[in-house]
């Protein structure tokens, strides 16, 4: 997992490891200056006080303090720096392997799970990478140098912290054992408030329209508070770090004044002297500070390790579906075919999705795909763009089999129009260009056109500069499925899938799009999935499915004789007026 998330240091690794050695000037310095301090006192106090060398030291102090000063300042710059490349590196690689990720990989996760990841664990990670190469590296060796100079100055009047430093250690392993499993429920707690969140607002129209605003912000404090409950309990344990340390700063000054002082009176200063009590207090107080510093260190790396092995799963995480090697960059027609076609969207399932398709479209071809709620109709055209592998058989595109193809050829010579549409904000020239970025004017218009587009488009103020609201909130249904089509239009695809893309639109205009797509793509494979028999009642062939299988196929005119499903939801849309809406 270490090695895994340290790829994404890359250029910042040199900055981390300035860090380093400044943090160990910083200490190093930290460390002399209570001796130098000790040795300026008990120059001062002296009945021999010679004023240069009082001047001396004091200019030295002076020195060593600034240096110290600067190792830190520069430390804090070059830490600040390093963490945030490194969380920009991390967010950029995590965001491209997700770009590569299958709809199987992205199952997996879930979508608020990765958005999780993206911020709220890899903040998490950033302040622990800035700890590790700054607090973490200051901490142990600000301990270790603090108690040789302290036994080397104090001798027996150390042992104090043989006592202090267990007792405060063990104190502090126990308070921050207590605290880490709250911090670990608070992160997978994390991923429903932000499902919660996203589905909320993708669904505000239909919260809305059911008044159900009170419930929806009930969930969600529900949620919230769950997570204030964790944090409460961790924080709350946590929160024992500092009396336990101020009772163990207090014990180890009491000791040593005491004792120290009873040394100086008995011995006439001779075993030790003001100065070095002086400065033992100083190394009392760097070592518990640095304990604590430790604790701190111990929690925040534990919460981050939970954050680290999240984002370590998403970068670990192996797409289902690469491209070959010697892939095919170039697809020849738009033939479709399957054959015993099976799949099932998990390993784990116990049913297919599909079973036993065998489909032989020629190109050019109008196919159109009826069938009821779930019975898989959008899952059998996923595996023609193969965004999901067939479980048993194989599709064919062109004559051969789409695990042969480079990806991008494959996907660039098929057309998606989804169901669900999606416009993004910006210009409608813009998102028209997401078919073909280098498409001229004239080349959106005609697409537009053949979508049935144009003739809103230019109802708008700035035709198409009009601005689009992000989830194309400013335009209607109808309207974003017409612009969608337009932009697959623009992709020129061998392939064009339409699945349930004009169920916003009424009849007419239905059917000129129908038209239009006859007339001037007549090469190009359509293949309609709808629910109104009109929109495929003059393709070449329909498939009726039925529970993941084809239950039927042929013309219309075949369908109505030969198929009862087929011929019932035709009779109910016709008697029922379902087509003249």
């Amino acid at each position: 997992m270490i090695k895994k998330l340290a790829r994404s240091v890359r250029e910042y690794k040199w900055l981390s490891i300035l860090t380093l050695f400044l943090m160990i000037g910083e200490v190093v310095m930290e460390c002399l200056i209570p001796r130098m301090s000790a040795d300026l006192l008990n120059q001062i106090k002296s009945d021999n006080i010679v004023l240069g060398d009082v001047i001396k030291s004091g200019v030295l102090l002076a020195l060593m303090a600034l240096l110290s000063l600067t190792c830190g300042g520069l430390a804090g710059f070059t830490s600040a720096k390093a963490s945030s490349g490194f969380a920009k590196n991390l967010r950029h690689d995590i965001f491209s392997k997700i770009q590569n990720f299958s709809f199987a990989n992205i199952d997996k996760f879930s979508s608020s799970s990765l958005v999780t990841r993206l911020t709220t664990d890899i903040s998490s990670v950033q302040m622990a990478y800035m700890m590790l190469i700054r607090i973490a590296v200051r901490s142990p060796l600000m301990l270790i140098f603090s108690i040789t100079m302290a036994y080397t100055m104090g001798g027996a009047l150390a042992t104090s912290f043989v006592v202090v430093v267990p007792v405060l250690g063990f104190g502090l392993f126990l308070i921050g054992k207590k605290a880490m499993p709250a911090f670990r429920r608070v992160f997978k707690k994390y991923d429903r408030l932000n499902e919660s969140i996203e589905e909320n607002v993708r669904a505000m129209r239909v919260v809305k329209g059911f008044s159900r605003e009170d419930y929806e912000r009930e969930k969600f404090s529900s949620a919230a508070e769950d997570i204030c409950r964790d944090f409460t309990k961790a924080e709350r344990i946590i929160a024992f770090n500092q009396p336990l340390m101020q009772l163990c700063l207090y014990f180890n000054m009491a000791f040593v004044l005491i004792i120290g002082s009873k040394i100086i009176i008995s011995t006439k200063a001779a075993a030790i002297d003001v100065g070095q009590l002086s400065a033992m207090l100083t190394y009392g107080m760097q070592i518990l500070i640095s304990l604590m510093m430790l604790s701190m260190i111990y929690v925040m790396l534990t919460m981050s390790i939970e954050a680290a092995k999240r984002i370590s799963e998403v970068l670990s995480e192996e797409p289902t579906i690469v491209n070959p090697e010697n892939a095919i960059d170039t697809v020849a027609d738009g033939s479709v075919e399957f054959k015993n076609v099976s799949f099932k969207y998990s390993e784990n399932a116990r049913l297919n999705s599909l079973s036993d398709v065998n489909i032989k479209i020629n190109s050019g071809m109008t196919v159109g795909i009826i069938g009821g709620t779930g019975s898989s109709k959008t899952t059998l055209v996923q595996l023609i763009s193969r965004l999901y592998d067939v479980t048993e058989g194989e599709v064919l595109v062109g004559g051969r089999n789409v695990r042969e193809y480079d990806l991008t050829a494959l996907r660039n010579a098929v057309a998606f129009v989804l169901q669900k549409n999606l416009i993004f904000s910006g210009t409608i020239a813009e998102n028209l260009r997401w078919g073909n970025e280098s498409a001229t004017d004239e080349e959106l218009r005609e697409a537009c056109r053949l979508a049935q587009a144009e003739e809103f488009i230019m109802t708008f103020k700035e035709g198409y500069n009009t601005h689009i609201e992000q989830g194309g909130t400013n335009v209607s249904g109808g309207q974003k499925q017409r612009l969608c089509i337009a932009r697959a239009l623009l992709k020129k695809p061998k392939i064009l899938i339409l699945d349930d893309s004009t169920s916003a639109v009424d009849t007419r205009t239905d059917a000129l799009i129908r038209a239009g797509f006859k007339k001037y793509i007549p090469e190009t494979t359509k293949i309609i999935i709808a629910q109104r028999v009109s929109s495929v009642s003059d393709a070449d062939l329909i498939l009726v499915m039925d529970n993941g299988r084809i239950s039927a196929s042929g013309t219309h005119e075949q369908l109505l004789e030969s198929s009862e499903i087929y011929r019932e939801v035709y009779e109910q849309q016709t008697n029922g007026g379902g087509d003249n809406e």
